[in-house]
């Protein structure tokens, strides 16, 4: 029987819940206390994100604060005994210049199912974001999600308001490339299950096939270009 790992519950289990009506979300944070930890994170940033108000006669999900780069400031280090915390870290995978293009990212990354934050202030929705778009707004999401948004944005993103000389280079921050013949035509595979041994922190592994060359490897995450 398959054997499916953290990373891929986790993803799993934001899906899920991402199905699921506010009405349902509210009842089973009234008793979250009985799901796991993985079930209760990502219930948790499910309620976060639609800004749901569990009732105050049962303890409220708490959420556990997530890291993040440096550039969005976060004061709470990262828990140190979490063993998906590298897996949360946020990851900046885009700027966008304008609502516009804000939107449109959003909508790619609600289709695929991805959370992701806007701005130093960590907004989930463009209407709630209050950053600058003329000065360029970050856009981040966990690491374990960078394989999906990164083929996701490769299909469907096409932004239309980036400044001219950043529009060359941009185009090309999250293509992945085969590390022997360097063409982007490349097919994520699978998530390759964390290493069982403990000392070994490196994270999870992700399978790519190139359909140029036919090569196949594992990495730790995305290759950018050059």
């Amino acid at each position: 029987m398959e054997t499916i790992g953290p990373a891929e519950e986790s993803l799993r289990l934001a899906e899920h819940y991402r199905q699921l009506t506010d009405d349902e979300l509210i009842e089973i944070a009234r008793q979250s206390k009985e799901l796991t930890g993985m079930a209760q994170q990502a219930l948790a940033l499910e309620v976060s994100s639609r800004k749901l108000t569990v009732p105050a006669q049962e303890p409220p999900v708490t959420m556990r604060s997530t890291p993040s780069l440096s550039s969005f400031n976060d004061p709470n280090p990262p828990d140190e005994n979490d063993p998906y915390a590298e897996d949360r870290q946020l990851v900046e995978i885009r700027k966008v210049w304008s609502e516009a293009d804000a939107r449109r990212l959003q909508q790619v990354l609600d289709v695929a199912g991805i959370p992701f934050y806007m701005g130093t202030e960590k907004a989930t929705s463009v209407d709630d974001v209050t950053s600058n778009f003329a000065e360029g707004v970050p856009v981040a999401i966990m690491k374990i999600g960078v394989p999906w948004a990164s083929q996701a944005m490769q299909k469907n993103y096409f932004p239309e308001d980036e400044p001219a000389e950043e529009t060359e280079d941009d185009s090309d921050d999250l293509a992945v490339h085969c590390p022997k013949c360097h063409s982007t035509e490349v097919v994520f595979e699978q998530l390759v299950d964390e290493p069982s041994d403990a000392e070994d922190s490196s994270g999870a592994k992700y399978q790519w096939t190139c359909d140029s060359c036919g090569y196949e490897w594992e990495d730790e995450g995305v290759e950018t270009k050059e």
